[in-house]
């Protein structure tokens, strides 16, 4: 009988900018298939259903930002310790990390899932959403919520496959989930009587076959991960490792999400309109940050396996070569949003509906336009971030989100009441200078001590 292949990249050998230009190429593409699960709905939702109905389902990104980030910010930091054991070839620990994940996992998804749900009504109060889109965020909210341990399982499966130097899998199974998705979205938006519903159960029914499909793939092709019953029982010292990565991990995206919910709920105040065009520019630039949300996945799985294996010099290298690779990036961002942005965003409501769509559209281009000249600090928030976290100092990505937290509640509380809509587009680049003003400064300083501590390591 022929052996199975190995899935698995070491990233601790080779050129820095090659091994992670492979990495995020199609790291890449799975971030932009998962975009494409909010894209759709949005699309659909505005075309079929009318400019209510596109603020309504807009008005819930935040929340559902804040937490189906925290959830998936935790399964990215449970691969942390993957990806360091990984590194150091140490299998027994790896398959005892998984073991352990298994038991975790099922708990916290469980937990979040049913306090989302119960939480639901509160949460949209608070953000003092019209009565006029209340309807249609609520069930739209209230659905994803219940499609929470689907979400979970598809991203864990996903973080680890990626932890093991494997980027290309995940991509698979999205492309195949995203047209489903797609599909569904117009089947059950455009031919039945579920209005927004029909897109939110496309989008928990796309993400449970992408999480059955991931872990089955898995089970028969990662033999690296597959765990014995001894593997399968919670463990003080595994645990602990974990959940301080992963905790901190999903707090950090809470956090910063809290000072999107404070955004969203001055946004709301401004009316139905602008919260259309908050809407619009907003998906579309989810979708253009998703190259940087990239590069920061493969700088997890570079930096915590060259941690894990003891080559600090190579980390250096790899934020060098991640720089590289960014900045070009964000030239050709500004030229895009600059010169096809209106052409983007027009694909999400007709212009020929009337002088009031039209403005809405305008205003959509400027918000994006606005948010994307300020992408270079977002991309180091991307690349320090994650390197700070894969060399196992999870915490500070905590106060990495309270910062953005201060910058884009700092905009919501006292400027947008002031200046309206024309604030809003300078919200995030507030939150991501003031992100920025922390990861710097503790990047080179943790960079500096782990240097050291290996020197030290290479003498003795």
């Amino acid at each position: 009988m022929r052996k199975r292949k190995e899935i698995t990249r070491d990233l601790t050998e080779g050129s820095p900018i090659k091994l992670l230009l492979a990495f995020i190429i199609p790291t890449l593409g799975g971030y932009l298939f998962q975009q494409f699960y909010n894209i759709a709905d949005s699309v659909v939702v505005g075309r079929v259903l009318g400019a209510e109905a596109l603020a309504g389902v807009g008005s819930t990104s935040s929340v559902t930002f804040c937490v189906l980030g925290f959830s998936i910010g935790i399964c990215n930091g449970f691969a942390i310790p993957i990806s360091q054991s990984f590194g150091k070839k140490d299998f027994s620990l790896l398959k005892r990390y998984v073991g352990n994940i298994i038991i975790l996992i099922s708990v916290l998804a469980a937990f979040i899932t049913t306090l989302a749900a119960i939480l639901c009504d509160d949460i949209l109060n608070f953000m003092r959403n019209p009565d006029e889109t209340f309807g249609y965020a609520y069930v739209y909210l209230f659905i994803c919520f219940l499609g929470i341990p689907a979400t979970m399982a598809y991203n864990l499966a996903a973080s680890i496959m990626r932890a093991l130097g494997d980027s290309k899998t995940p991509l698979y199974f999205l492309i195949l989930s995203s047209a489903l998705n797609i599909l569904l979205d117009i089947v059950l938006i455009k031919y039945t009587p579920l209005d927004v519903a029909g897109a939110a159960l496309a989008t928990v029914i796309s993400q449970l076959i992408s999480a059955v499909l991931a872990i089955a793939y898995m089970a028969r092709n990662f033999p690296i991960l597959k765990i014995k019953r001894a593997d399968l029982k919670l463990r003080k010292k595994e645990a602990v490792a974990l959940l301080s990565s992963g905790i901190p991990m999903g707090l950090q995206t809470s956090v910063t999400a809290l000072g999107a919910i404070l955004l969203q709920g001055s946004i709301n105040d401004l009316g139905p309109d602008f919260m259309a065009a908050f809407t619009t520019g907003d998906k579309v630039m989810l979708f253009m940050i998703c190259p940087m949300d990239a590069i920061g996945t493969a700088m997890a799985s570079y930096v915590g396996q060259n941690v894990g294996a003891g080559k600090i010099k190579r980390v250096q290298k790899g934020v060098k070569a991640a720089s590289v690779l960014g900045i070009c990036y964000c030239v050709f961002s500004i030229f895009f949003a600059i010169f096809a942005g209106y052409s983007v965003v027009s694909l999400f409501l007709d212009a020929k509906e009337g002088a009031n769509i039209a403005k809405i559209l305008s205003l959509s281009h400027f918000y994006l336009v606005t948010d994307v000249a300020f992408f270079l600090p977002l991309l180091y928030i991307h690349i320090l971030r994650n390197s700070i976290q894969a060399m196992g100092y999870s915490n500070f990505a905590v106060f990495g989100g309270a910062m953005e937290l201060i910058g884009r509640g700092a905009m919501a509380l006292f400027v947008i009441p002031i200046f309206g809509f024309t604030a809003v587009g300078f919200a995030a680049p507030a939150a991501w200078i003031f992100a920025d003003l922390l990861f710097f400064p503790v990047y080179f300083a943790l960079y500096k001590k782990l240097y050291k501590n290996n020197l030290k390591k290479e003498r003795i």
